[in-house]
């Protein structure tokens, strides 16, 4: 991996990053296909349409079905998907946070119920690390629990210093894979998580930990997981300074334009989440003005495109009354091109984000988007 800051505008930042698998230009946002997909019918074809960089995959997901080891024999995730350019595979740790029902954690891993047919699974590092060797992906997430972000302080420490573990358990493992003759990508890259919840002296002491590990990137996990976005900017605040500034920083699932866009401004290069599909496949869809929800009786009539200007294959041929129609009917192609407007106006986002910080006009740009994504949509 080759990472090389090319403009910087205060703590933001811009990178370019060469891979096995292609270069990524940062700020980037990550499409999230956790099955291998996008929901919503999007293909691999249409996410290089819509400016798409790098593919988002879970571990976990993938591991209960179709299968690691088959998706190996297949020649590996990206010929599997027919996607040629970087994939990001997590760990499987957020399942961790979110199968709480179903899960055991004991310091060997985790012991699973899967949420598909109930049969029994059982996630440590080296599985974490095998399973996503096996997919063959450009960069594995370490392996980590996800602790809530309001738990008590008593848990969270116990549980940082655990991830903490893991985490080497991770890289060595990662390691000895990596020098195998067989495995599909030899130049697969780890980055650790840092977690904490919203206490600053416990993440910056996993931080300062991790950042000694000499790992290939950095990711805050544990956020936008029930804290207020003022919690979560303190915490970007205090951490983001105590993880290596020449290595990527990855901010896992977050979130919102205004989420993003704060984000990059605290120093923060590689983004998930969800909501652009979620929302989408609901016929709620993002503009430069705010997020308008289709479903509404007043775009019954309304020729526009969902936002003017916009290139995305949505708004080049329909008007929000046809795909407003499309939704109602239930029909199948209202969600798709919603979902693909949505990916498309994030990743034009993030393009737009770069062009500012290489420009040196990254503050002017957030402020004229804070001011218009609060200005309520309707334009």
């Amino acid at each position: 991996m080759r990472y090389e800051i090319v403009a910087e505008e205060g703590r933001a930042k811009s990178a370019h990053m060469e891979t096995v698998h292609g270069v990524i230009e940062t700020p980037v946002f990550m499409n999230v296909g956790t099955v291998g997909a996008i929901k919503g019918a999007v293909s691999t074809r249409d996410l290089e349409d819509i400016g798409c960089q790098v593919e988002l995959s879970n571990t976990y997901h993938l591991h209960v079905r179709t299968g690691d080891e088959l998706i190996r024999e297949l020649g590996g995730l990206h010929r599997f998907m027919d996607w040629h350019r970087p994939i990001l595979t997590d760990s499987g740790g957020f399942q961790v946070f979110s199968l709480t029902s179903l899960r055991k954690i004991k310091e060997e891993g985790v012991y699973f119920s899967s949420h598909i047919d109930g049969r029994k699974i059982f996630m440590g590092p080296e599985e974490s690390m095998r399973i996503q060797s096996n997919l063959g992906s450009t960069i594995a997430m370490a392996f980590d629990e996800c602790p809530p972000a309001l738990a008590e302080r008593s848990y969270i420490e116990q549980s940082v210093a655990r991830t903490a573990r893991w985490l080497k358990r991770c890289k060595t493992e990662l390691e000895r894979l990596n020098g195998l003759p067989d495995t599909l990508n030899r130049e697969q890259l780890l980055f650790g998580i840092n977690q904490g919840g919203i206490l600053h002296d416990v993440r910056i002491g996993h931080a300062e930990l991790i950042s000694e590990m000499e790992l290939d990137g950095y990711a805050i996990g544990g956020l936008a997981v029930g804290e207020s976005h003022e919690e979560m900017y303190s915490v970007l605040d205090e951490v983001v300074p105590h993880l290596p500034r020449k290595k990527p920083t990855y901010l896992m699932g977050v979130g919102t334009p205004q989420n993003i866009i704060e984000g990059v401004y605290r120093g923060v290069d590689f983004f998930d989440c969800v909501y652009p599909s979620r929302n989408g496949r609901h016929g709620h869809v993002y503009t430069k003005y705010g997020k308008l929800n289709l479903l509404n009786k007043k775009y019954e009539k309304d020729m526009r495109p969902i936002e003017e200007g916009c290139d995305c294959p949505a708004c080049r041929y329909y008007s929000r009354a046809y795909i407003r129609h499309l939704m109602k009917a239930g029909e199948m192609l209202g969600m798709r091109l919603c979902t693909l407007h949505n990916l498309y106006f994030y990743n034009k986002m993030m393009l737009d984000i770069r062009t500012a910080i290489r420009e040196g006009r990254f503050e002017a740009y957030r402020a004229e988007m804070t001011e218009t994504l609060n200005s309520g949509g309707e334009r």
